[in-house]
This record gives structure tokens, sequence and C-alpha cells, in this order.
């Protein structure tokens, strides 16, 4: 049976646990942040799915609970600054990882890869796990080969509580687009807008909306003179980032090095 460690117990993790348990996994640990609330609950409990035997802990005690469960694969759904020391003492106890937190720096991910191709352990890394927004990504790269001159906005809708913005999805939507275009996304993006200018030559405009429960939409419009396309992915519920969770786990089991979704769903 698989024995899996989920580090976070927010929306996303809750969602993980039950999706985890209703495949069969064996969930042998939950951590949250060191003031969580939740801190010392029955991880089933607060997840929705009755008593599991495994109460939610403190990061502060992550090591010992490793040495303790030795899970096969843990799950991170933290944030960017946990993630990136979680990694590096998870790294050190040859547990392979599925990382699904967002909001990094493009040096923090980079000693993220460092680590785990250095002590030569397994992780896929994707700031969205979705089948629909992998697939979402494909048709953004073929749509922006195939639409040159078309001017490129990019809407990303989210909660209320969402704290990173713009969200990973847009953020690698934005990156697909800038490797296509050969063009870096430092100097091309535009995030937001205000004032009285015209819209500059090449750029890729960014928008983040938050507000009430939305679990999350992502917009590309291509426009020119004359007529627009828009690609859009909704989510209706996290259960669509939770199944790409699980495959994810599945795929990593005894692998080496890093890998994204496009390895995981064969695409």
């Amino acid at each position: 049976m698989m024995k899996v460690a989920v580090l976070g117990c927010g929306r996303m993790g809750k969602e993980i646990i039950k999706e985890a348990i209703d495949e069969g996994f064996k969930v042998v640990a939950v951590v949250d942040a060191e003031d969580s609330s939740l801190n010392g609950q029955d991880a089933g409990r607060v997840s929705g799915i009755g008593e599991l035997g495994v109460k939610v802990s403190p990061a502060t005690h992550l090591e010992d609970i490793l040495d303790e469960t030795k899970p096969d694969v843990v799950i991170d759904f933290t944030n960017a600054e946990a993630c990136f020391w979680n990694t590096k003492l998870i790294v050190q106890k040859d547990i392979n990882l599925v990382i699904g937190t967002t909001g990094f720096t493009d040096k923090q991910m980079q000693e993220i890869e460092q680590e785990i191709n250095s002590h030569n352990v397994g992780a896929v890394i994707s700031p969205n796990m979705s089948v629909g927004v992998n697939v979402y990504w494909q048709l953004i790269e073929e749509a922006t080969r195939y639409l040159p001159d078309y001017d490129i906005e990019i809407i990303e809708s989210h909660h209320r509580f969402k704290k990173d913005a713009p969200s990973g999805t847009a953020l690698k939507t934005a990156e697909i687009i800038s490797t296509v275009r050969d063009v870096e996304l430092e100097d091309a993006g535009v995030y937001g807008r205000r004032g009285a200018s015209e819209r500059g030559e090449g750029e890729i405009g960014i928008h983040a909306i938050r507000a009430g429960d939305i679990v999350g939409e992502h917009t590309v419009i291509y426009g020119t003179i004359g007529e627009r396309i828009e690609i859009t992915h909704k989510a209706h519920s996290r259960a669509a980032f939770v199944k790409g969770v699980i495959k994810a786990v599945e795929f990593i089991v005894n692998k080496k090095g890093v890998y994204g979704m496009k390895e995981v769903l064969g695409i």
C-alpha cells in the first residue's frame, strides 16, 4: 500500500487527503503550519471523512515525523517559503515528492531542482496538476505559434483567500507564450494596466482577479483588428486538481529526477 504524507492542510490538502484514502493510499502523516489551529486534531475529521487516526502536526516536527512514518511520497501544498525548506529536509531522507505549491522565485525553484537532482530522488513539480489545464497549456502553445502578430492578454480569477498573484498557472501560461515568441517574460510582461497610454507592441498582459469562492479560471485572449480568439479553462471544483495529484504520486514512485505533468499525463 502506498504511504503518503501531506504537507499543508488547507483547502487543497483536505481534498488530497480524501482522494488519497479513496484511492487506497495510506495517509501516514499530515503537517500544517506551526501556528495552525488544526494541529492536534484528527486529519480525517478535519477533512470530512471521519476518524483517520493521524493527527495534524506542526511543521516544526517534520523531521521526526518523516523518520517515524517513512512515507513513499510527500505531497507539498504549503507556501513557497515553507516548501523551499521542506524540500531540503525531505530529499535528505531519500523520499520522493509531488510539489503543487506556487509562488516560488526563480532562485528558489532552481535551488529546489538542484536539491532533488543532487540527492538522486524524484519529484513532480507543477503549478497546476489538473489534466484539463495541462491540455490547455498545449492549446496555448499551438495557438501562440499560429498567431504571432495577435495581442495577448491573460486573465486569471481565484477565490478571495488566494495569497499569490498572479497565479502559478497564469505565470506558467505567460512563460509558454514568451518561449514560443522568443522573448523574455521579464521584458514583455505587463501586470495590470493604469494610465493613459496605448498598448505596447509585443506586450503580454497578465491580470489577476480575487473574489468570493472562485476555484480557478484562466483565459488567454488573442486579439487583432476585426476578431479575437479566447481559450479558457474553468475549474468547477478542486477535484480537477486532486485527480492530477494522485496521478503524479503514482507516476513518481521509484523515479529519479524532476518531472512535470506533461510526463505524468503523456502529453
